[in-house]
């Protein structure tokens, strides 16, 4: 699923480059030195107290900017045939550094949620024949016999149930951290404006008193109008959906209706799947299925 996202990602952002896989996998390692750090070395501190680990992160670092700045600098002031991500940020009148950090920030975080919501998508689908059955269904009377189109991808309702279920089941995001845009106040505590605020996500995605029987997955919850308005509210759906959670979804639909309409997703018996809780969610190792033909 990683190297499925990691091919997505860096086609859609940097354009036919990485249609060529050793460019995708030079990619994918510096990717993984980065990430690694951003989710563990900044968040205990270890990264500065190692010389040798803030070395390779920072040769790591020097090497994505100097791919993204080379096509930066490809793309400015010319037409291409196909339209990336960063041609959307030149066109949007942002300076080097902006478009740079914009277009660093997509590529790292959309390549792990893509492939972390794909995951889980998938395992949790093993777990529900009764699930998979109403998705496939839905997947079949939409498409047919048609290949996959963004104007019906529009029209597939429970899958996007299903995904939005995976983020809240698998707690994807488990916190989230914001600025404070106005001064607020809880009880009798004051948030001073622009005070840095963390969000236990992965508290109140399974908060009983909000989610009924919330370790259950269950998609037909979003049916229920009040339960996906207190989702986009928490920034999963609807104007609050981040950039990379966007694209991830889109991907996903994508990858479930190819995969769905052709094959039965099965569990690995007696498989104990156990969670990792880092910036995003993942399993502990990895995680096996089977699969049989539909047709």
């Amino acid at each position: 699923m990683l190297g499925f996202a990691m091919k997505s990602v860096t086609q859609m952002v940097m354009g036919s480059t990485f249609e060529d896989d050793q460019e995708v996998i030079h990619f994918q390692k510096n990717h993984g030195t980065v990430w690694s750090e951003i989710g563990k070395g900044f968040l205990d501190g270890s990264l500065d107290k190692s010389t040798t680990r803030k070395k390779q992160y920072e040769d790591a670092l020097m090497q994505l900017e100097s791919i993204l700045k080379k096509i930066i600098k490809e793309r400015k002031g010319k037409n291409f045939s196909q339209h990336i991500f960063i041609d959307s940020l030149v066109q949007g009148n942002l300076n080097d550094q902006q478009i740079l950090e914009d277009s660093m920030i997509f590529s790292l975080a959309s390549c792990i949620i893509t492939a972390k919501l794909c995951t889980w998508a998938i395992c949790f689908l093993t777990t529900s024949e009764e699930v998979q059955k109403k998705l496939y269904e839905e997947i079949d009377h939409v498409f047919g016999k048609d290949p996959i189109t963004p104007e019906k991808i529009e029209q597939l309702r429970y899958c996007r149930h299903v995904l939005c279920e995976t983020v809240r089941t698998a707690k994807l995001t488990p916190v989230s951290a914001r600025l404070q845009d106005i001064e607020g106040k809880i009880d009798k505590f004051i948030i001073p404006r622009e005070t840095l605020v963390l969000y236990a996500l992965g508290v109140i995605l399974q908060d009983p008193s909000t989610w009924p029987s919330p370790h259950k997955f269950d998609p037909d919850r979003f049916d229920d109008e009040s339960m996906m308005k207190t989702f986009s509210l928490l920034g999963f759906s609807g104007m609050q959906e981040c950039p990379e959670l966007r694209f991830a979804y889109m991907v996903a639909t994508v990858l479930l209706s190819v995969l769905v309409r052709r094959l039965h997703l099965l569990s690995v018996e007696g498989q104990l799947i156990e969670t990792k809780y880092e910036l995003v969610t993942s399993s502990k190792e990895e995680t096996w299925i089977t699969v049989s033909k539909r047709y």
